[in-house]
């Protein structure tokens, strides 16, 4: 019997069947690669839901990976959420370290407020790990740790304006956390805000801080106590 050509005519010879498609082959990662992805999937997920209520399970789910996987590169969960964290710390401290290059006690004041705003709008993802406090972490390295890493630099610079200002050096060490822990707070109510604009919030922040240490009383007193 005639076969029927591919055109729709009649053909004496049998119709070449079109080549098989060759199964894709998923391209495999190396031992880098595959750290690389559990470290941000990771990050996402504690990000998302915090480090009690992600499960290894999940962060394998997502990563497309066995658990054992997890645990060959990070020993389990609390291995990769110290990796994590610990990534977020020294990124944050670098970009506020290295944004400190003015010498100006005010213009070093707007640097470390606008570094951290700008981490919080950049690496949002990473601000949230920081801000979720665990308790695995407590005392380590997390968002406390840099801003006390960050009050002792801050520290150093109100020392030194102190002393040319007849204050007592030594509360160098309170104003600096009050700074702080002033700007830290901030940033993490702006993190779900986001209004005003980074800048905005940067220059208020100052205007409070740097206005309030130039008009210190070199002994403040309670009012309250004075009318005792």
């Amino acid at each position: 019997m005639p076969e029927v050509s591919d055109g729709g005519g009649v053909s004496g010879r049998r119709a070449t069947p079109p080549p098989a498609a060759k199964p894709t082959s998923r391209v495999r990662m190396s031992a880098a690669q595959r750290r690389e992805q559990l470290i941000a999937t990771g990050r996402q997920l504690f990000a998302e839901r915090g480090f009690d209520a992600t499960s290894i399970e999940e962060v394998a789910a997502r990563a497309k990976v066995s658990k054992p996987v997890i645990y060959e590169h990070f020993g389990g969960k609390e291995g990769l959420y110290a990796v994590v964290v610990d990534r977020e710390v020294r990124a944050l401290l670098d970009r506020i370290t290295t944004a400190l290059t003015a010498g100006h006690p005010r213009e070093l004041l707007e640097q470390a407020a606008l570094a951290l705003l700008t981490y919080i709008e950049e690496e949002t993802s990473g601000f949230r790990v920081l801000v979720r406090e665990s308790p695995l972490l407590s005392g380590t390295a997390n968002f406390s740790s840099v801003m006390n890493d960050v009050a002792h630099q801050v520290e150093h610079i109100l020392g030194a304006e102190f002393k040319s200002r007849g204050y007592d050096p030594k509360l160098a060490e309170l104003y600096s956390q009050a700074l702080v822990g002033m700007v830290a707070l901030t940033g993490r109510w702006w993190l779900e805000v986001r209004k005003p604009r980074k800048e905005t919030v940067a220059a208020h922040l100052v205007n409070l801080a740097w206005n309030g240490l130039s008009h210190l009383e070199a002994k403040p007193t309670l009012i309250t106590a004075r009318r005792r």
